[in-house]
């Protein structure tokens, strides 16, 4: 059983079935044996994009976590701690806070992004 963290990149291709989400990662999202989180974080990264016309996403996020049987991981205090104490390996503020959560949390980050295992975390590449 695995704790895995979804990267707002590997949530939007789950949602969409997009072919660049890879075997690997697809398979562990989808056994029911892990728990598989989403940040809020996740959420305020997309609505800002969609705002700014940078992202076509859903509108409900929230609906669309749940109906994929994901939890929801908030933001706390130390999360935004931990993310402001990170060295400057990465300069996103929303990567930087879903390495925190991952480090805080003990998860494997699922990502299409290499940056992210100069942190020390578990980190699983997600992309094809």
């Amino acid at each position: 059983m695995e704790r895995l963290l979804l990267d707002t990149h590997v949530f939007l291709w789950w949602l969409v079935d997009d072919p660049r989400l890879g075997h690997e990662a697809h398979q562990l999202i989808a056994d029911s044996d892990n728990t598989v989180f989403v940040s809020a974080a996740t959420g305020w990264e997309i609505g800002i994009k969609r705002a700014l016309g940078k992202l076509d996403a859903p509108r409900d996020l929230e609906r669309e976590v749940e109906r994929s049987g994901f939890a929801h991981l908030p933001v706390t205090f130390f999360h935004g701690e931990q993310a402001g104490a990170l060295p400057p390996h990465h300069r996103d503020p929303f990567d930087r806070m879903l390495i925190a959560q991952a480090q805080a949390e003990g998860l494997l980050l699922l990502t299409a992004d290499n940056h992210f295992s100069a942190y020390g975390i578990r980190v699983l590449a997600a992309g094809t």
